[in-house]
């Protein structure tokens, strides 16, 4: 049993912990406050060539594994980014997933490498107002009409539409009162975000406001069928492939943004002088922010063993699920606790770990809330009754 990185790991951490030191706290915060879209260090990670980390090689990317793909990320966030900074990259990491493992080659050829330089962004469309976690549910339909399909309906919390040109959609290609099965009939498009067919509205929201989330309404939007990713009616399964690795991905964004907020918090209490002694040398300070590291510390060996077991193509639903689950809610913690130590000043935006505490609760709820992960957990590891 080996718990060290390479030292192409390493090499890896440290120079994207580079590039991120580029970007402080304070821009992170103007680009939440005024619901900016970080560009410049969009670029500056594509100029590095960490967009395509999980792009095969061929078509202009690294080819590595969600081992690689989840130090970056935890790195970025851990820079105080958080999941501003941290989501436009996931969405290139995990968005194009289906199309790299289930495209035409004409598709990949087309798409991948802009993508690795950073030339088109991605949207990802599967969420309905009327379906939630209930994906065979969608009514959002695509219509065969020659060499293209039509697509017309309705999604939400689209993140990213208002800056992509492309979005992965799910549609129905089989109503869902005719599929044989349930989760049968959907079908996967890599379609152009046009907006002469489509209309996006912006989501008033609590935290992560340097990226957009989003309704979208599509009105006969024309897709070639040379854009369908995989088998129509098979879309279902290409999302199963991937969602562990978004989980695993997930929990490491969550880790480094606990460590973000331990970080702030630990400086705070150091400097931070009352009643004539540091705040840091109370027990109440001291004791939550030590159990914090703990518990962190148990995340990342979990979150470790689930990527590995993914890039060893070793079943991994548990531990993926798991990771999820005890990286986001000790993440989360550690930015309370920090919150808590900084007092009132911790609800100023001067000390930035009111917008850690904020993007930090978003990994309980998205992509999958905690609940259904002890749901699936409960069922498949423990079998239990299914609850729902």
């Amino acid at each position: 049993m080996d718990f060290a990185l390479t030292p192409e790991q390493e090499a890896l951490r440290a120079a994207v912990r580079e590039i991120a030191a580029r970007f402080d706290d304070d821009y992170w915060r103007r680009c939440d406050s005024e619901h900016r879209y970080p560009w410049d260090f969009f670029r500056a990670m594509a100029v590095g060539g960490w967009l395509g980390i999980a792009i095969p090689e061929g078509y202009g990317g690294s080819g590595l594994g969600i081992t690689e793909a989840a130090l970056m990320l935890e790195e970025v966030a851990a820079s105080g980014a958080c999941m501003n900074g941290c989501s436009p990259l996931h969405f290139i990491v995990f968005g194009l997933n289906p199309v790299v493992k289930h495209g035409n080659e004409d598709l990949k050829q087309r798409v991948l490498p802009l993508a690795a330089r950073g030339e088109i962004n991605v949207a990802f469309g599967v969420t309905e107002p009327d379906a939630g976690l209930d994906t065979p549910r969608i009514t959002t339909r695509a219509e065969r009409d020659g060499d293209i399909y039509r697509i017309f309906g309705r999604k939400v919390w689209t993140s990213n539409a208002q800056e992509a040109q492309k979005i992965l959609l799910l549609t129905r290609t089989t109503p869902y009162e005719r599929a044989t099965r349930r989760t049968d009939g959907m079908t996967l498009f890599l379609a152009d975000l046009d907006p002469r067919y489509v209309t996006i509205r912006p989501i008033p929201k609590l935290g992560r406001n340097a990226v957009d989330s989003n309704e979208t309404v599509y009105d006969g939007l024309p897709v070639p069928v040379s854009d369908v990713v995989g088998e129509v009616g098979r879309g279902f399964y290409y999302l199963l492939d991937g969602l562990n690795p978004e989980r695993i991905l997930v929990a490491a964004e969550a880790l480094g943004m606990g460590r973000a907020a331990l970080r702030r918090a630990c400086r705070y209490a150091r400097e931070r002088v009352v009643f004539g002694r540091p705040i840091g040398q109370n027990q109440a300070i001291q004791f939550p922010l030590a159990d914090s590291w703990a518990k962190l510390a148990a995340a990342e060996l979990l979150v470790r063993k689930a990527a590995w077991l993914y890039d060893r193509g070793q079943p991994c639903g548990a531990e993926a699920n798991a990771a999820k689950y005890v990286a986001s809610t000790f993440a989360f913690e550690a930015a309370d606790r920090a919150l808590q130590t900084h007092g009132g000043m911790g609800y100023a935006q001067e000390y930035h770990v009111e917008r850690y505490w904020r993007e930090a609760r978003l990994t309980r709820i998205a992509p999958i809330a905690n609940e259904m992960i002890l749901n699936f957990l409960a069922q498949h590891v423990l079998d239990l009754p299914r609850s729902y």
